[in-house]
């Protein structure tokens, strides 16, 4: 069956699955509230130089100023050191392509002291690495870096290396020699580990994607006043579609008109060879409710999964790591009963893997088997395991089954993982498990709302009853969204408190 990526947009929130074979593979989720700047390039103006921090001060047109660290100033278009940059680098692979680990990663040349390279009043292109967090501005740096697929394109590095985590010497041999070939300005480049065993059409395609995104901001920059925006760091769509995005994708789904028209500009401009596959979604059926997507995320917040056998397995996650025990619950079996836990833990490893991409959950992760008396029963759910993983666009390492059915397993985290973004601290529990978040319940409630709607014929009017938790969100930070959803809808929506109810309750139905 052949993969779909699957986008639900809304003015708060916007949400992208990746579906393989009928199943939520990936889940990525952005907030408007939440929406951070790193990547993002502006041209800037020096405000203040102080040489005794050896930092410059920015201003690039935010509330506080962005602050440039000697380290970070760019002296020098090229390097002839950078192939030790490469081999000492702790991250150049990663699963979405984090901006800000290209940005971090980017080789540092000292020119000098900062009062000699920097000028108050002086006009700089600089790209944010870290967000501004409380009273501090942006981290800012004037060393470019733009991510792509395959590779990380440096503008002034001429230079290539290659990702230590790709092991092979022959991998990382052919992988230079094709860029070799392919490269012809001059830049420098990296490639990345979602290179290995890529083929030169893939890394020209990424080259081509590189070169036009870095020729657009370079004319923009020449053309704008300081301090303004120049390149704004690809939404999560873009994002996605061009990290998710392979032949084996058949086809886009958007179901927002602004953003699927956004999307068709920005692959015409950079991937045209995929516009034909990208849909605008115009059903009254919310898009991720069609695809099975929503039951999906809603099983992802659980603790216990039940596997099809009829055993399960519980999830649970801690600051330190996280642990899954396996059960089997109500299977019994047929035969013995070596031969029905051998079949609930080669069960139970689909599942975990499945969940783990899923959830996104990385670090340090301990997987308690079901006992197994025979040698041959642990070495054919180790195999299972080690098989499973290889599909995982996250670096893994796995430990043998220990004699107490344990196996230690490490998966490279990324992002925050589902939970995290979802659910909050319970009120109820005193942090001791996880509920909903309240935004969570409300985009869950205006989904329904939206849901109902579409099945109005005559009075259109809505009574949406929640905890007052919600009810506070919605009228207050929200209720713009909500006169948004009327208008949009043609409905009037009547929000109700019920001090009884639990956070994560909530009904939706049509007035009397």
């Amino acid at each position: 069956m052949p993969s779909r990526i699957v986008c639900n947009v809304t003015s708060s929130e916007t949400r992208v699955a990746l579906v393989e074979n009928g199943l939520v593979m990936e889940l990525f989720i952005e907030r408007k509230a939440n929406h951070g700047i790193v990547g993002n390039i502006y041209k800037g103006r020096i405000s203040k130089v102080l040489p005794g921090m050896q930092v410059a001060f920015v201003d690039i047109g935010l509330v506080k100023a962005g602050f440039l660290y000697v380290s970070d100033v760019n002296t020098l278009e090229s390097h002839s050191d950078f192939s030790s940059y490469v081999d000492s680098s702790e991250d150049l692979e990663s699963d979405e392509i984090p901006q800000a680990i290209a940005i971090e990663e980017a080789p540092r040349f000292n020119g000098g002291p900062i009062e000699d390279l920097l000028t108050e009043g002086q006009e700089i292109m600089v790209q944010v690495s870290k967000d501004p967090m409380g009273s501090k501005g942006a981290r800012i740096t004037s060393y470019v870096s733009l991510p792509g697929r395959y590779l990380v394109f440096m503008p002034d590095v001429n230079q290539v290396g290659v990702s230590r985590r790709i092991e092979r010497e022959d991998e990382k041999r052919r992988l230079k020699d094709l860029l070799g070939d392919l490269r012809t300005n001059g830049a420098g480049y990296i490639i990345r580990t979602a290179a290995e065993g890529k083929e030169s059409s893939d890394l020209s395609q990424d080259i081509d994607f590189l070169d036009k995104l870095w020729t657009s901001i370079r004319i923009r920059n020449e053309s704008a006043y300081a301090p303004s925006v120049v390149y704004q760091d690809l939404n999560i769509i873009q994002r996605s579609i061009r990290d998710l995005f392979t032949g084996d994708v058949s086809e886009i789904i958007i179901d927002d008109k602004t953003e699927y028209e956004e999307t068709i500009a920005f692959c015409e401009s950079y991937l045209p060879e995929i516009v034909e596959k990208i849909t605008l979604y115009t059903e009254k059926e919310p898009v991720f409710g069609k695809f099975g997507i929503e039951m999906e995320v809603e099983r992802a917040l659980g603790r216990k999964v039940w596997l099809k056998s009829g055993g399960y397995i519980i999830i649970d996650q801690t600051e330190a790591l996280t642990a899954i025990d396996v059960n089997t619950g109500k299977f019994v079996g047929k035969r013995d009963q070596e031969e029905t836990i051998l079949k609930t833990n080669l069960e139970a490893v689909s599942e975990i893997v499945y969940q783990l991409r899923l959830r996104n959950i990385g670090g340090l992760i301990i997987i308690d088997f079901i006992d197994m008396e025979r040698r041959e029963s642990n070495d054919k759910v180790y195999s299972a395991l080690d098989q499973a993983v290889k599909n995982d666009r996250s670096r893994t390492n796995i430990l043998k089954i220990s004699e107490l059915g344990l196996v230690e397993m490490t998966r490279k985290r990324s992002r925050d993982s589902l939970s995290r973004i979802q659910t909050t601290t319970c009120p109820y529990c005193e942090g001791e498990g996880r509920i909903k978040a309240p935004m969570t319940v409300l985009y869950e409630a205006c989904r329904e709302i939206r849901r109902v709607a579409g099945k109005l014929d005559g009075k259109r009017e809505i009574i949406c009853t929640v905890a007052p938790v919600v009810a506070e969100l919605i009228f207050d930070e929200e209720s713009g969204y909500i006169d948004f959803l009327e208008e949009e809808l043609d409905v009037t929506i009547v929000v109700k408190t019920d001090y009884k109810q639990h956070q994560e309750r909530f009904f939706v139905e049509p007035a009397q």
